[in-house]
């Protein structure tokens, strides 16, 4: 009787705390779960992404070639685009990021530097997967025209220009795709994601938040999705 009732307990604790998670989960795919749009490749759509390019002064972005920056208050980056390379510090590792050529990357921990092969080769993976993921949040904009990328025009419920962006190579998850909306001068306001990173296609994050830095760049320093916040903090920049 005493094992009936511990198990009828565990069956009910699992009940508990599961049903309510899967109920919110499924009222948030009927919510919010949408089909990726088909879109137009071509002219129309690389004139949107230039236009988009323009508001953000691209050209100021171009001539950037140092960013330093702090995400969720948890990473920090000195990133030297010039160089292909940017220091990524977390908790009390350090890594010297070689984007270019990974293997060539020193790391260390407390502040000493990292001999073995295997320790060295898996905080170089967790650094790069950082880096890709946290400066996506600072300049996807810019990342429109970046080689395997594909653009097209679509038109909204609203009969509002959007612009899709699909990866077909490169970063973490080759194969995402980004549709990104506009305020009136063709600045980002928000895109929405169909990621294999989130179980809910369609989901929309805010780019509203905006700084413009001392080299002239426009960058963002807060994204809402749902009912979470990205912050993007103690960014920096300077010329060559």
């Amino acid at each position: 009787m005493k094992i009936k009732r511990i198990l009828k307990i565990i069956g009910g604790l699992i009940v508990f705390f599961t049903l309510p998670t899967l109920l919110f989960f499924g009222f948030m795919y009927l919510k919010y779960n949408e089909e990726l749009p088909q879109g137009t490749s071509g002219e129309a759509a690389d004139t949107l992404a230039k236009t988009m390019l323009n508001a953000l002064n691209y050209d100021a972005y171009k001539a950037t070639d140092y960013i330093e920056f702090t995400f969720k208050k948890r990473h920090h980056y000195k990133w030297k685009k010039s160089e292909n390379t940017c220091f990524v510090l977390w908790k009390n590792y350090k890594v010297n990021l070689d984007l270019l050529t990974p293997s060539n990357s020193v790391v260390y921990a407390y502040n000493l530097k990292v001999e073995d092969p295997k320790d060295t080769q898996e905080l170089t993976q967790i650094a790069q997967k950082y880096f890709n993921n946290d400066t996506f949040w600072l300049v996807a904009p810019f990342k429109v025209f970046d080689e395997g990328v594909e653009r097209r025009l679509v038109k909204t419920e609203a009969n509002k220009d959007a612009l899709l962006v699909t990866y077909t190579s490169g970063g973490s998850t080759p194969g995402d795709s980004y549709l990104w909306h506009f305020d009136d001068s063709g600045k980002p306001k928000s895109f929405q994601m169909w990621v294999d990173i989130l179980p809910i296609d369609g989901l929309e994050a805010s780019w509203t938040d905006w700084k413009t830095t001392s080299t002239e760049v426009q960058l963002p320093t807060f994204h809402k999705l749902l009912f979470l916040g990205l912050e993007i903090e103690d960014i920096y920049t300077k010329n060559l």
